[in-house]
């Protein structure tokens, strides 16, 4: 299926990284794209770049509604494809997580998702056909310490996934999980304003690897020497709304592959290793 103006596709999280690579190549690709991002700032931006946008902060039950409002009435009800990749990533050790900080990291991972998703299966399932892509990562299959705040809620995103796809067997719906590894977005820069906002580190027994997560982001160096850019994501993304049976999976870099494999190969406590040596 090649990219085709009347197939309208909405985007979240587009300000920057992924969700800013996939909506230039949908664009290029022929797609009607509706570009969404929080802020004012941002949105401007993408206006100027000559994209149709809607203010979006999944995070908030009103803005969806309002959002997909907004999209029914400029396409007609004739919605194609969502991409579910607006996300954010808490870090921290899972004892100095607290409970509203968790609920935060759920609200815009997986509540707001699971919102944007059954609104826009309305609109798919009155056409009979529609794609939905999750932005997941390889985190949401393999855990490791000091983000699993964030790798919760790409689990959870996992299953409900998982059973939807499931779900809409037969309907002409497909969904599709892109599990990325190490991608050169700005996720350190949220995760250390997140970091600052949701932990108290001061008494934390894990002080001493905070300091060398802290001084590993302050270097600016790549988050690891297998990290790709924003681009190779929005490639996959690409292939899973034009196949015409997509896959159920699509993972992204070197390190997401080999995790997979050792997944399924290794027993737990050699897993264990492997992700403590990783991480």
């Amino acid at each position: 299926m090649a990219g085709d103006y009347n197939k309208s596709v909405l985007v979240t999280g587009c300000s920057s990284g992924i969700g800013r690579a996939t909506v230039d190549l949908l664009k290029d690709s022929g797609f009607r794209v509706f570009a969404t991002a929080r802020t004012r700032e941002d949105i401007e931006e993408l206006e100027q770049a000559g994209y149709e946008t809607i203010s979006l902060d999944v995070a908030d039950p009103q803005s969806v509604r309002n959002c997909m409002v907004e999209v029914d009435q400029a396409c007609e009800g004739k919605l194609f494809a969502l991409v579910n990749n607006a996300g954010v990533g808490q870090p921290g050790a899972l004892e100095d997580v607290t409970r509203e900080t968790l609920e935060k990291q759920f609200q815009v991972n997986v509540f707001g998702c699971h919102q944007l998703t059954r609104l826009s299966l309305r609109l798919m399932r009155k056409q009979g056909a529609g794609r939905i892509v999750q932005m997941s990562s390889m985190l949401g299959f393999v855990a490791m310490p000091y983000i699993g705040a964030y790798s919760a809620s790409k689990y959870a995103l996992e299953g409900l996934s998982d059973t939807l796809r499931l779900e809409l067997m037969g309907s002409g719906i497909f969904v599709s999980l892109v599990e990325p590894g190490p991608i050169e977005t700005r996720f350190r820069q949220t995760a250390t304003s997140l970091f600052a906002e949701g932990i108290t580190a001061g008494g934390s027994p894990h002080q001493q690897a905070y300091q060398k997560m802290h001084d590993r982001y302050k270097s600016g160096k790549s988050v690891s020497k297998f990290a790709l850019g924003p681009e190779k994501v929005a490639d996959v993304v690409l292939k899973a709304i034009t196949s015409k049976r997509p896959r159920a999976r699509y993972r992204v870099t070197t390190p997401a592959v080999l995790s997979a494999v050792l997944k399924r190969l290794l027993p737990t406590w050699l897993l264990d290793k492997a992700m403590l040596r990783i991480g």
